[in-house]
């Protein structure tokens, strides 16, 4: 990381000017490990939704969408608070650093998996945090605006 003097808000990380190869390539890489995460919330909601449909006689089928927003949200939670990046992430070579450069803790790890389901539930939200990634200086979705972190390529430890 850059020795530059910035004391702001993400002061603890790499500048997207002088440090680029921290952030080159991330907004695909995070659409990748978005479809990879996508196909594991599934493979693991969807056995859940049926079986719970099926013991309920059909009644449960109407928390489907509940049901995979929680396991979404449980696998994010614990997925991030254990290496700062889900198994998607990991496999593309990201993961989410705080302002001051630390990775994630669980408190963290689930208030930004919480604004991801929230804004994963509602098309718009999702648009507009796909054009946050695009236009920000850190790329930047919604969850990682509110909370003050970011996507970067992993440094090698």
């Amino acid at each position: 990381m850059s020795d530059t003097a910035y004391n702001g808000p993400m002061a603890g990380l790499p500048d997207p000017e002088l440090d680029r190869q921290f952030y080159a390539g991330v907004p695909t890489r995070r659409v990748v490990a978005w479809v990879l995460d996508l196909i594991i919330i599934l493979a693991v909601g969807v056995p859940i939704g049926l079986f719970f449909g099926l013991v309920t006689l059909g009644f449960g089928f109407a928390l489907f969408p509940f049901i995979l927003a929680a396991v979404a949200l449980a696998y994010r939670t614990a997925t991030l608070k254990s290496s700062s990046a889900t198994l998607g992430m990991r496999f593309t070579g990201i993961e989410f650093r705080r302002g001051d450069g630390s990775r994630f803790d669980a408190l963290t790890a689930f208030l930004h998996s919480a604004i991801w389901t929230v804004c994963f539930s509602a098309i718009v939200l999702q648009f507009v945090s796909c054009l946050a990634i695009l236009g920000t200086r850190y790329r930047q979705s919604i969850s990682d605006v509110i909370l003050g972190t970011t996507a970067i390529n992993r440094p090698a430890d």
